[in-house]
């Protein structure tokens, strides 16, 4: 099925940048620093980032003088302006985004603004066309996307604020975020700089610039929630978004709910398992490591201070606490939307009400409704019901000179803000879901620090839902379920009857939390993390892969490459005494399939290899020894060494000879029952019997279920097992108990030392594995080639299957490369007599 990222989109597949110098939006600025000689420059002297967020951080003012129509002054409330006073004092900071009064400018006036912010505010708009951005953000982000996040699915499309998936709006956000990379482009200098792409609105654009640039240094952060897998996995372009993000070399989210959710879906959707190592979270991608942090943002504290101690903030608070001065004041700020709880806020204040008749006539709710960020029958219906619930508990509570209910339906200044949060006994915060809201930071700030109230006990309460991202940070805070409308009650009537010394207390825990933890501490963390996310970019060698949005980078390491096929049909042909060490599944047998026994093409190239008398093959599994005989009965040259060595035979005709380090099983009656009931326990595990080993499978359990499982029973068995002469190993979807000295890689010191005995020492190997178990044979070569006392060998190609950590110096992306791979070898065998006598030796012998 074609997938829905490139259909219609040539150009966005193709990524090409043919008409990009002529493009409208570029202006005639940002040279590629030179050196003098003519050549590129070496990495600049003053570091550099850059910012991209869908809005850029500046306000428009009409001005008739300036171009445009339009002047332009910095947004001290933009959190992209804010974060700049956490990255480096010597980093030269620029900004990516569009402008909110783009659909009054002129076209013919865009590159004389273009000029004017870049110059003046090192600022780079993104001029989208009215249509395309009304698509792009108010089509597929905020009715689509952004409800979805929210735990929010279409069912229908009638559905209050999310609409079904619309291809048409999917193409259009894919074409706003590539506009966005080709105006970054402009700027981009990825030997130096770093990248810093903020939410939702951009998740297809790591991967445009990742095309462009397969070193750029590039971090992103979302923030809005992550949410859990099986609502993810209903969004029908949802592998397309992963790899995006994956395109990024560092991922930020604001809790570790987010981060575990994107971790899940990452593992059931595309199959990449997470590792943490030393507090640091990564995906191995293709050879990169993806690194996923976890840090919620803070607040401003600069800013808001200087806000505080403003003239008309310090007015304002001393007319509201004149005016509230018999009331007890309880605050919400919030934007009008479904998630915000404002409606489930008011009920549960109407049944405050209800329950404490004597809070009637003093309690008071001032709610500040903070304009819309989109439109659309949703906004109206939260509108209309938040005011059809005020008026409901004013015309049931109220009296004159008494409103309960105090809903501000305007946009209100950011002093007024800050002194109603001076003022308030209590603020309230019970969205349904939300990414992080620093509403309680505010308050908590203000609180402590307005000048008004100088004189006054520092205390504050804070009532707050457990489903926001700033939930985990307010410990002393009273947590409540939104949708629980008594809870909510209770819970304000707790904080505003409770001691006065248990407010402080409170109060004092987050002043301490909210000043230690502000944006520029974030965004300190984060820019730090992603210098050390990217430190390694240049130790590797990068490829891109794929087309539309599931291109990807390889990056491998500079002794590890892909194996080519004429360069080893080249040695092959210069050698004379060949060992090939193959694994079966994972590398003949792809993981996936159902049917695990060999195919015709696997056993004709076997035999093919078979055939040439200077090759000694080795097929060198886990599995059984009677199934593998009766599989592989057709080969009748081919040696097999199964269950991981113990047992071994040099062809069809010769006996299975056991390695004889281990003769007492007794193990199995203690390890056997634990496995039994960890597969009991755990839907779609099994137990494997080996004649000298016991598998407990889980590749058809519950991906988390399972891996949880396994290390679990790691435990156990090691556990219980402690005093048996046997270890306990996880693999791919297995754990595994082995008698002690068991691995393939004896198996590999074995063929070598039994061809140096016969005179027959090889020079060539070609050995090839999949997973854990075969590291143990890349390994022993490694050894083996490093003995100065043997004689050395030619040609040694260790492979491994597909891009990841190994010990072997090659790879190949698949088993179908595989297979190519090896009948290239067969082919290249040149028609020989009959082969001599096999080679035979007993490993009890040898060991």
């Amino acid at each position: 099925m074609p997938s829905f990222s490139s259909a219609n989109l040539l150009e966005l597949a193709a990524g090409d940048d043919a008409g990009f110098a002529a493009s409208p939006l570029r202006p005639p600025l940002l040279p590629r620093l030179m050196a003098d000689d003519g050549t590129p420059a070496s990495p600049s002297q003053r570091e550099r980032r850059i910012i991209v967020s869908h809005r850029l951080p500046l306000r428009a003012t009409p001005d008739p003088s300036a171009p445009g129509g339009l002047s332009f002054s910095w947004d001290p409330d933009a959190l992209a302006l804010q974060l700049r006073s956490g990255l480096p004092p010597a980093a030269e900071v620029f900004h990516v985004g569009t402008l909110a009064a783009a659909a009054t400018v002129d076209p013919a006036t865009h590159a004389a603004i273009s000029r004017v912010l870049y110059d003046r505010f090192r600022c780079l708009p993104v001029l989208l066309p009215a249509d395309l951005h009304r698509r792009f953000y108010h089509g597929f982000c905020k009715h689509y996307l952004w409800p979805l996040l929210h735990y929010l699915l279409p069912l229908s499309p009638s559905s209050p604020g999310g609409l079904p998936f619309d291809r048409t709006l999917w193409l259009s956000y894919l074409s706003a975020n590539k506009l966005f990379a080709d105006r970054l482009i402009e700027l981009l200098n990825p030997d130096d700089d770093l990248v810093w792409i903020h939410d939702y609105h951009l998740l297809a654009l790591p991967t445009f610039l990742r095309r462009r640039s397969p070193r750029v240094k590039l971090g992103f952060f979302l923030h809005s929630p992550f949410p859990s897998s099986e609502i993810f996995r209903t969004i029908p372009v949802r592998d397309e978004l992963l790899r995006a993000l994956l395109n990024a070399d560092l991922v930020g989210f604001h809790t570790f709910d987010y981060a575990r959710h994107f971790l899940s879906a990452c593992s059931r959707l595309l199959g990449l398992d997470y590792q943490s190592k030393r507090g640091y979270i990564g995906i191995e991608y293709y050879g990169r490591m993806v690194t996923v942090k976890i840090l919620p943002v803070g607040i401003d504290m600069n800013q808001l201070e200087s806000v505080i101690s403003s003239p008309e903030t310090t007015a304002k608070v001393q007319e509201l606490a004149e005016k509230y001065k018999d009331r007890i004041l309880m605050l919400g700020v919030d934007d009008v939307d479904l998630f915000k709880g404002i409606g489930l806020k008011l009920l549960g204040m109407e049944q405050l009400l209800e329950e404490h008749p004597q809070l009637r006539g003093r309690a008071v709710m001032v709610q500040i409704a903070n304009p819309a960020r989109s439109e659309g029958k949703d906004v109206q219906e939260v509108q209309d019901e938040i005011g059809s619930i005020s008026r409901r508990i004013n015309e049931r509570f109220g009296r004159p000179g008494y409103e309960p209910i105090v809903l501000i339906n305007r946009t209100v200044p950011t002093y007024e803000k800050a002194a109603f949060y001076a003022v308030a006994e209590c603020c309230i915060v019970n969205p349904v879901r939300d990414g992080m809201n620093l509403v309680p930071y505010k308050y908590t700030v203000c609180r402590q620090q307005s000048p008004a109230l100088v004189d006054a006990p520092k205390k504050s309460m804070i009532v707050v839902s457990e489903f926001i991202g700033c939930s985990p940070s307010l410990s002393g805070a009273i947590r409540v379920n939104p949708w629980n409308v008594d809870a909510v009650a209770e819970a304000i009537n707790l904080a505003i009857t409770m001691p006065e010394t248990e407010k402080q207390l409170r109060h004092e825990k987050h002043y301490k939390y909210v000043s230690s933890h502000d944006v520029a501490y974030w965004a300190k963390s984060f820019d730090q993390d992603l210098q050390r996310a990217c430190k390694d970019h240049y130790l590797r060698r990068c490829w891109g892969m794929g087309f539309g949005m599931n291109f990807r980078v390889v990056a491998l390491g500079p002794n590890f490459r892909k194996l080519s096929v004429e360069h080893i049909v080249s040695a092959y042909h210069r050698t004379n005494s060949r060992l090939i060490l193959l694994d079966y599944d994972g590398t003949m047998m792809p993981p996936s399939s159902i049917d695990k026994k060999p195919s015709s093409e696997v056993i004709s190239v076997l035999n093919g290899l078979c055939s040439d008398p200077k090759n000694v093959v080795f097929l060198v599994s886990g599995r059984g020894k009677d199934e593998l005989s009766r599989w592989f009965a057709p080969c009748e040259k081919l040696g097999i060494s199964a269950e991981h060595g113990y047992f071994t035979r040099w062809n069809k005709d010769a006996p299975w000879e056991s390695c004889m380090l281990a003769t007492d099983f007794d193990w199995k009656k203690i390890a056997e029952p634990v496995m039994r009931l960890y597969m009991e326990a755990t839907d779609g595990s099994s137990i494997e019997h080996k004649e000298s080993a016991l598998v407990w499978h889980h590749q058809e359990a519950d991906p988390d279920f399972g891996s949880c499982q396994a290390k679990e029973l790691l435990d156990h068995l090691e556990n219980v097992l402690a005093n048996e002469p046997v270890v306990v190993k996880r693999g791919q979807h297995i754990v595994e108990v082995n008698p002690q000295g068991i691995s393939k890689g004896m198996v590999v010191d074995n063929l070598m030392a039994t061809m140096l005995s016969t005179g027959k020492a090889p020079d060539f190997v070609l050995c090839i594995g999949d997973d854990r178990s075969d590291e143990d044979m890349f390994e022993s070569i490694s050894s083996y080639t490093s003995n100065s006392s043997v004689p050395a060998i030619a040609e040694v190609f260790a492979c491994t299957v597909g891009q990841k950590p190994s010990k072997a110096k090659y790879y190949l992306d698949d088993t179908v490369d595989i297979i190519k791979m090896l009948q290239g070898l067969a082919n290249a065998s040149s028609v020989q007599p009959p082969r001599p006598a096999q080679l035979q030796v007993s490993f009890e012998g040898s060991l």
